[in-house]
Formats: structure tokens, sequence, C-alpha cells
């Protein structure tokens, strides 16, 4: 909120008459809460493609501390989005698989959201079609996620990494937000709130929330493994070290369980009454699983 603030003052002693936004994902975020409270267009141009922030009609708020806030809905989506690969090709490969984490969660908590009738983050209700883009982002991750980070390390543009960066920026945008969100994004909210989280980026934490999400709803190894599988072959995080937190004690466990399950929050969109304790386990049993697979075949 202070950045957006800091924006709309320069905004107006400027006169802008359109705000542009270029950079990564909280770069784009201030430009569309600058633009939407000063009633401006907004261009947002993506530098690095490790967020589906570009096209979505909401910035994630933090705050100072790089925990949590809230999301801040708008009436209207960019008005012009703008992505140069060759820029994306030679930024590090980090940011793209950050992005690609955050997109691994758009196909899971839109099924989640679609077949429990959950109102979308629009406060509409779930198509067909944003399921469908939801279901072709997944598919395109499992497809070229590899290729691309290879692509990226070279510095090249190649098909697999247009076709990862569409993923990225515009197949989960508009499959999360024409959707929802459910355990996974929740579960990054909850990690925000241990400190030691905070150097790594939005996108590593929800891929671990993408796999405690899948323990919290008790789904098949196959489906598990095929996730851990995609998150390792571009180095996802899928254990609690992987974010940060080493062999974190049950008392810091719980409250990122207790913040992830806040009131409002959107694993209460999961079909399912949402107990501490189920959390807890879920968080536990994610990064046994993940230790598990990378002893096995990292």
């Amino acid at each position: 909120m202070v950045e957006i603030e800091r924006g709309k003052a320069a905004a107006k002693e400027i006169g802008a008459r359109i705000i542009i936004g270029a950079g990564g994902g909280k770069v784009l975020d201030t430009a569309r809460g600058v633009a939407s409270d000063l009633m401006l267009p907004v261009v947002n141009c993506p530098t690095i493609a490790s967020s589906d922030a570009p096209c979505s009609a909401l910035s994630v708020v933090y705050t100072d501390e790089g925990v949590f806030e809230q999301y801040r809905i708008y009436g209207r989506n960019p008005d012009l989005v703008l992505v140069d690969t060759d820029v994306i090709a030679k930024s590090p490969a980090r940011f793209l698989a950050a992005g690609m984490g955050d997109a691994l969660a758009t196909w899971f908590e839109a099924k989640v959201c679609a077949s429990g009738g959950v109102k979308n983050m629009r406060g509409g209700a779930s198509t067909r079609s944003a399921l469908a883009l939801a279901e072709l982002c997944y598919r395109t991750l499992l497809a070229d996620g590899f290729s691309a980070m290879n692509a990226v390390a070279a510095q090249q543009v190649t098909p697999a990494l247009e076709r990862i960066v569409e993923a990225n920026t515009l197949l989960s945008g508009l499959g999360f937000e024409s959707s929802g969100l459910a355990a996974a994004h929740a579960i990054h909210n909850g990690l925000t709130t241990a400190a030691a989280t905070h150097r790594y980026m939005h996108g590593e934490k929800v891929a671990f929330g993408v796999v405690a999400q899948l323990m919290l709803e008790s789904q098949p190894a196959a489906v598990v493994n095929e996730v851990l599988a995609l998150s390792t072959s571009v180095g996802l995080p899928v254990t609690f070290a992987g974010v940060g937190l080493q062999q974190p004690g049950t008392e810091e466990i719980r409250e990122i369980a207790l913040r992830a399950m806040a009131p409002g929050e959107t694993i209460h969109n999961e079909p399912f009454p949402i107990r501490l304790e189920n959390v807890v386990d879920a968080l536990i049993a994610a990064n046994a699983a993940g230790e598990t697979f990378c002893r096995s075949r990292c």
C-alpha cells in the first residue's frame, strides 16, 4: 500500500494520463493499484515471466516486512500487456521457474473452484473456457517447462520458451482470475508469516503450496509424483528447506497453517471443512513427500 500511495503522489505531481508498469510482479501490481485509484489506463510490460500478474485485475499487497496483507480487486484488467520474449530470455532462470510455480497452481485450484461452484476472483461463476485455459496451462508446463529453462540458460528464444511465457502470464492469469484460488495460494500466504521465507519468490512458495494442497485433498500418488517431477525438473522447491524453513518446529508450522486458514482465505474453497490439524498434517506430508522424491530421483 505504501508503494501504491507513493506512485499515486508521483503521478499526480506530473499530471500523468497513463500509468506504465515495467518490471516484475510487484511493480505491475503497484502500477495497477495506482491506475485504478486514479482512474487512469494502465499498460503492463513484464520484464520477467515470474508470475501471472501481468494480465490480472488485482494486486497482491504485502506489508513492509513481506507478510501477505490482502488482495485488491479492480474493476478492469490492464488496457495493454506487452511482453518481449527477447527480454525474458535474458533474465535469470529462477524468475521463469517461479512463474511456472505460480502457474502450476492454476489447474489444481481452478478444478476445486469449478467443481464446487465457487465464485471466481471477480465474484462471478467459473466457465468451461476458464477451466480449459487452466488445464492448457498445466499441460504446457508439463510439455515445455524443462526445455524453456534450458532456453533461458542459453539466453535463446525458442518455441518452448514462447509457450511457457504464454502459460505463465496469460493462461495462468486468465485461468486463476476466471476460476478462482484454493489451498495452494492460501498456504503461500501462510508461509509469508515465517521470516525465513521472505527471500523466496511468490511462485516458489506457491509451488510448495500446490504439493500441500494435493496432500490436503488426498490426491493419488501418480498426481503427486507428476507434480513433484515437474517441479524438481525446473528447480522449484518441494520441501520446507526449499522455501527457507530448516526443520521448522510444530508451533511454526501451526502458525503457517493458522494464517493459511484465516477467515476469507481461499483455502475455504476446498470441498470439505478446513481444520487446523488437517492443514498442519498436509504441510508435514508435503515436506515428507518432497524429501522422499528428491532422495530417490533428484
